[in-house]
């Protein structure tokens, strides 16, 4: 990495590229990318080992370590420019600014309510108990890792796919 980061060697640099590249693209469909997008992403992170290679600090982190989380971090920001991500904490502000200029006693905050509980019920049973967990218990994403005993991680990205199915279901017709 030093030879890469001082003296752009290309060498070196292909010695990485062979080494991270599958590891890198394995990676990353195992958090669920298509492969094309795994693909582009692993260039994309390759391309940020050599453009930054001096910012590389092994005293904070190894080799790998770093390349996974740009790999991360690239796919994060890549989901975030899908068209049909919603932030979830977004969503729930404009859902709290909704429901606070209106009564809960008018017809349509119990339709919608009704609609959003039937929503629900349509997830896989896993993704509606974190759901209600998380947004109806108000329970941390850490307190429903501990209460179920599952990966922080877990719990976040089956939230993450719950919300889109919910943000399609109540796009779909009725």
């Amino acid at each position: 990495m030093a030879a890469v980061a001082v003296q752009r060697d290309r060498a070196s640099f292909m010695r990485i590229y062979d080494h991270y590249a599958p590891r890198l693209q394995r990676y990353l469909r195992n958090l669920g990318v298509p492969e094309s997008m795994a693909d582009e992403l692993v260039q994309e992170v390759l391309l940020t080992l050599w453009r930054k290679a001096a910012m590389f600090d092994p005293a904070r982190a190894s080799l790998a370590t770093w390349l996974y989380r740009v790999a991360r971090n690239l796919y994060i920001d890549q989901v975030r420019r899908e068209p049909h991500w919603l932030p979830i904490q977004e969503g729930l502000d404009r859902l709290d600014d909704d429901e606070s200029s209106r009564l809960d006693s008018q017809p349509e905050s119990c339709f919608d309510q009704d609609i959003l509980k039937q929503a629900i019920d349509r997830l896989p049973p896993g993704q509606a108990k974190l759901v209600r967990m998380g947004y109806l218990e108000s329970k941390s994403h850490s307190e429903i890792s501990a209460e179920l005993n599952m990966p922080l991680g877990s719990v976040k990205s089956s939230l993450r796919r719950a919300f889109a199915k919910l943000q399609a279901s109540m796009r779909a017709p009725r």
